[in-house]
């Protein structure tokens, strides 16, 4: 099946999201280099798997599931929102 591509969500490399969600860890622990103690610990509060985590990061993971990225910012204690733009 080809990749639908959408017209008002487009990116070359990683999901944006992905770098939103980095920020979010990085301000709620104050974790710069998002060690695998920090992902550990998100991964204990509910969130997906550190390996997970390191996909989205370091790895070559470009879109991640929507479930993930909730689970990861639900264990941080954060909830998304839509707004207007």
């Amino acid at each position: 099946m080809p990749l639908r591509l959408y017209k008002s969500y487009m990116f070359r490399t990683k999901d944006p999201v992905i770098d939103e969600l980095r920020t979010i860890i990085q301000d709620a622990t104050g974790d710069k280099r998002l060690d695998r103690k920090t992902l550990q610990g998100i991964e204990d509060d509910g969130g997906p798997t550190v390996s997970c985590m390191h996909g989205w990061f370091r790895g070559k993971t470009n879109r991640p599931q929507s479930v993930t990225i909730e689970a990861a910012g639900r264990a941080l204690g954060y909830r998304r929102k839509w707004v207007k733009r």
